[in-house]
């Protein structure tokens, strides 16, 4: 539950839209593989390598960093890697979390009513 808004009320908006390129399949990769990632070895003490990096204010560098390292080395590195573009996705995804969706800024569900007025 987030905001008032439960799990299902965000799969039921998922299903009701026309996805052209297959959004809702590859949402719901991405949200398993930043899932796996709470387990995998980065993940094995309470507090993430990220989240210390974060706190000594190189948030910003780490997570662009590393968004241009994995797009870079797409396509060049074991081909057209896929686990390259989800660290894409999921660096972009906390570096979101730093800029767009801290507690003292606006809600997620005050984002979400809003994206889906102006659809």
């Amino acid at each position: 539950l987030i905001w008032g808004l439960t799990k299902e009320w965000f799969y039921d908006r998922m299903y009701i839209m026309n996805y052209k390129f297959k959004e809702k399949i590859i949402l719901d990769d991405v949200m398993n593989y930043i899932d796996n990632t709470y387990g995998g070895h980065y993940a094995q003490s309470q507090r993430q390598s990220t989240e210390n990096i974060i706190d000594q204010g190189h948030g910003d560098g780490f997570c662009m960093g590393n968004i241009m390292k994995y797009t870079q080395r797409y396509g060049k590195k074991e081909g057209k890697n896929k686990a390259d573009l989800m660290k894409v996705i999921h660096y972009a995804v906390i570096q979101l979390s730093q800029d767009h969706y801290k507690e003292e800024e606006r809600p997620l569900g005050s984002v979400l009513s809003e994206k889906l007025n102006n659809n």
